[in-house]
């Protein structure tokens, strides 16, 4: 009796190495238009904004960024406070407002309500500094890590014009990134 041909195995061998070779390629080349893709459709990272920490004067700048408010008592409790904040390193911008400067621009915020200009005067209001926060900080985490080193400070509070806005009927204009128009 004849025995019947066998097959040799090397053909399925190389059958079942040629199908791991093309599973490979295949997977490589899915992930690799993964990855192009994702650079091409996400947006790029904002550039860092460079960290320009003397103190200048609020003046007629407008904030329209994220940014922490310390109100102190005095002008020089705030100057003090100032020149400590300019080495910070979360800080990215220092803006200090006298008591004399935060009471002209209240003037002109509340030109229209003559009962509360009676009422204050710019001893009822405090100096302040607005500090612009470097991109990344954790500003509530920051904010309470200011309260601690200034402890004599009227407050320490964030402001967040998104949340502001949020709660406003009308869409204030877009703020640049620079956070100040």
């Amino acid at each position: 009796m004849e025995q019947p041909e066998r097959t040799p195995k090397a053909p399925r061998r190389l059958l079942w190495v040629v199908g791991v070779v093309a599973v490979l390629v295949v997977a490589a080349v899915v992930t690799t238009a993964v990855v192009v893709l994702n650079r091409v459709t996400d947006p790029p990272a904002p550039a860092a904004l460079p960290r320009d920490t003397v103190p200048v004067p609020l003046g007629e700048r407008e904030l329209c960024g994220l940014r922490v408010l310390m109100a102190v008592g005095a002008d020089a409790d705030m100057t003090t406070a100032a020149q400590a904040l300019r080495d910070d390193p979360k800080a990215r911008r220092v803006f200090t407002e006298t008591k004399a400067q935060a009471y002209q621009r209240f003037k002109k915020i509340f030109a229209d309500r003559p009962e509360l200009l009676e009422l204050t005067t710019p001893d009822t209001l405090p100096a302040a500094v607005h500090v612009v926060p470097v991109a990344g900080t954790d500003v509530e985490g920051w904010a309470n890590e200011l309260r601690q080193r200034f402890p004599d400070a009227e407050k320490v509070d964030v402001l967040d014009p998104a949340r502001i806005a949020a709660q406003m009927t009308t869409t204030p204009p877009p703020c640049p990134p620079s956070g100040e128009r």
